[in-house]
């Protein structure tokens, strides 16, 4: 339920949210007295779920960037999937918003999932055949500090933005913020599997771990595709951007489908 301001010049509620605090914006419900202060408490949630999810996107394009540059210089499939893995999260979020300053979004919507899987597929493809590849012998990886330091800070970044987003999204009653949450822990995960990966090659010289890691990352790519195939972009963080400012996204353009259909 969103927020009903009252403009004292005007004789009839008004929906909307509020991004900034003016008096006459907290009258109050006659039959609910806290009502202007959940409102405000809403508005701080949404503000703080764009937040997060700004910072995860621009956290994503850093690492993406630096474990390209590392797994290059290391010749590391890993690594290399593992910043791909993070330019397409990226692309992922892009393409949903560019479709959602479409005149008709819903138009762009079948496309869009297309690209992204399209994106992931070929992202599984490639770590497949590299890692294919290195455990084969025909290229061997070499250890890379920077990619373990990036790995490290990466298992310790993403479950602490996922903590925060699931408490927020818990408060404020959201699947689709909660379901993005998961969606980051499962990430951290992943880096966890590329660090173990790295260490592995780094301590002992198992090339064939940095392989390992990289068949985990392309096991992930073929999941987030089928999904994307299939149509399930409840969980990317542009669909908290849509829910926090009340646009409606995927999920509850569908719902309002079948209610429409009821009726």
């Amino acid at each position: 339920m969103r927020c009903r301001t009252w403009w004292a010049s005007s004789s009839q509620w008004i929906r909307g949210t509020h991004a900034t605090w003016r008096p006459w914006r907290y009258a109050r419900d006659s039959k609910n007295p806290d009502f202007g202060v959940r409102c405000d408490r809403t508005a701080v949630l949404h503000r703080r779920v764009k937040a997060i999810v700004a910072l995860t996107i621009g956290y994503n394009l850093v690492e993406g960037a630096i474990a390209l540059v590392a797994g290059a210089a290391a010749d590391s499939t890993a690594l290399i999937g593992f910043g791909l893995d993070s330019g397409v999260e990226v692309l992922s979020a892009t393409a949903v918003a560019w479709q959602f300053t479409r005149r008709e979004p819903e138009k762009f919507e079948k496309p869009v999932l297309r690209v992204i899987a399209f994106a992931f597929f070929a992202l599984a493809a490639y770590t497949i055949v590299g890692s294919t590849l290195s455990l084969a012998g025909v290229s061997t990886p070499e250890s890379s500090t920077v990619g373990i330091v990036l790995a490290a800070v990466s298992v310790v970044v993403m479950p602490a933005l996922s903590l925060v987003e699931g408490r927020t999204g818990r408060e404020l009653g959201s699947a689709t913020v909660v379901a993005d949450s998961t969606q980051t822990l499962i990430c951290s995960l992943l880096s966890a599997a590329v660090l173990l990966g790295l260490i592995a090659n780094a301590a002992f010289g198992w090339a064939w771990a940095d392989s390992i890691a990289a068949l985990v990352i392309g096991a992930f790519a073929i999941r987030e595709g089928v999904e994307a195939w299939s149509g399930d972009t409840c969980a990317t963080a542009i669909g908290e951007i849509m829910e926090g400012t009340g646009e409606p996204g995927p999920r509850n353009r569908q719902h309002s489908a079948q209610n429409g259909a009821h009726e």
